[in-house]
């Protein structure tokens, strides 16, 4: 006869269900650390956080009640740090999981206000004077790029900046440039001076004998209608150099 009253295996403290407060996929969790995560950073400002913090508060925005964090990590272990991963083309966010239209909105929108700031600091100023604020332009709108990238920043009789225009995209190492090009545009904007910055997507911003080849067709080209090449600059991914400054000018 069968005994009706068996023994029942003990609870082990394992198997106790983990409250959901603690529950990191909870509404009540993530209210909770986006507060915390926000008042961090207006007490440290952005020094005080971890990139993949700074993506969190960025990811708030486009996904509202969910734990952000994974997330902000995939897009760090993909694209390397903050930086890059709002400068990346859209069309390799949307590969991450998780990334939709209103993250890369988002993150699209940050380097947006990134290249407007910079901008802000030395339009209508003595670029000259304000070298580092000029390379700081440079570097947030050229630096992380994929591709190379042609910029000429043209110049008046007081060095002030009063174009900056893209004139070539390129591949990954080769940006095609035409000098008579160059000084057309000099001319229809009644430029006194100019600067060239391109980038080298490798990260090595050291010129090749084509980059100094080209700066002195362009260069030529310019001087025979009056206009002055100040300098030419290339963006790496953490310095750059200066053609004015390595004595190739």
């Amino acid at each position: 006869m069968t005994n009706a009253f068996t023994e029942q295996p003990l609870l082990q403290f394992d198997q106790t269900p983990e409250p959901a407060a603690f529950d990191r996929s909870t509404p009540e969790f993530s209210k909770d650390h986006r507060k915390r995560l926000r008042e961090r950073f207006m007490r440290a400002g952005p020094t005080g956080l971890n990139d993949y913090e700074l993506l969190e508060l960025v990811l708030f925005r486009a996904i509202l009640r969910r734990d952000v964090k994974p997330l902000a990590k995939r897009l760090l272990a993909c694209f390397g740090d903050f930086n890059r991963v709002v400068s990346a083309r859209p069309s390799l966010l949307a590969e991450i999981q998780g990334v939709g239209d209103a993250v890369i909105q988002e993150l699209k929108i940050v380097e947006a206000a990134a290249h407007s700031l910079a901008q802000s600091k030395v339009l209508n100023t003595d670029v000259l004077s304000s070298w580092s604020a000029l390379m700081t332009y440079c570097k947030t709108a050229m630096a992380h790029r994929e591709t190379e990238q042609f910029r000429i920043l043209f110049l008046d009789k007081k060095n002030v900046l009063i174009a900056d225009e893209e004139q070539q995209k390129g591949t990954v190492d080769h940006v095609p440039v035409y000098p008579r090009e160059v000084a057309k545009r000099a001319l229809e904007l009644n430029a006194s001076a100019m600067i060239l910055v391109h980038n080298h997507p490798s990260g090595n911003p050291e010129p090749s004998q084509a980059d100094i080849d080209m700066t002195l067709l362009v260069e030529n080209a310019i001087n025979a209608i009056g206009v002055t090449l100040h300098d030419h600059v290339i963006i790496g991914a953490e310095t750059d150099s200066s053609f004015r400054a390595m004595g190739l000018l």
